[in-house]
């Protein structure tokens, strides 16, 4: 898959802070690629928030207006590898925003999160097209004082470190701006 001539990787991860920019980097990497024929990808987001109030909800709508009708939406709060193995096909865009709202579901859940991390981590290293990984860098600051927030913390930082280990791609994004890490 080409970008602006330059080859769209099969695995990218953006990491950032909240509102940093990360999820306007990736469609416009994604919008930007074309397949090996020259014609553009399908494009798939999969989105793993859910809209437990009006704000989020509205939220939610402002981001698939803005999306515009090239992309098919699947909303995934919790299965999420089983919606990357429905969805990455060869010349397909896949953006999955995002990795730490699909953390805290799964800890809401109470669901194995070693074992779904795992899982995860085979399905991305097995499926086809391209992947964009959107995920909140959680462990810039200080230690948090509740083991729910440590536990968290903590989850994020061993998923963001073994995608980083598998990605062909990792960009950290601030201001709106990419800074290449890998």
């Amino acid at each position: 898959m080409k970008t602006d001539n330059a080859e769209l990787p099969r695995l990218t991860f953006l990491l950032g802070g909240a509102r940093s920019g990360k999820s306007a980097h990736a469609l416009r990497l994604a919008e930007a690629a074309i397949t090996a024929d020259g014609t553009p990808p399908k494009l798939v987001f999969i989105a793993t928030g859910e809209a437990g109030d009006e704000e989020m909800a509205s939220r939610i709508a402002r981001h698939q207006a803005d999306r515009g009708p090239r992309w098919q939406t699947l909303e995934t709060p919790l299965e999420l590898s089983r919606a990357i193995r429905e969805a990455a096909k060869p010349g397909t865009v896949i953006i999955v925003d995002c990795l730490t709202l699909w953390l805290s579901n799964l800890m809401h859940a109470e669901c194995d999160i070693d074992h779904k991390c795992t899982d995860f981590l085979q399905t991305l290293a097995e499926c086809s097209g391209s992947i964009i990984l959107i995920s909140n860098e959680a462990g810039l600051g200080i230690v948090p004082e509740n083991a729910l927030a440590r536990a968290f913390r903590d989850h994020a930082g061993r998923l963001h470190q073994n995608i980083a280990a598998l990605a062909d791609r990792v960009c950290f994004i601030v201001a709106g701006l990419a800074m290449s890490l890998k």
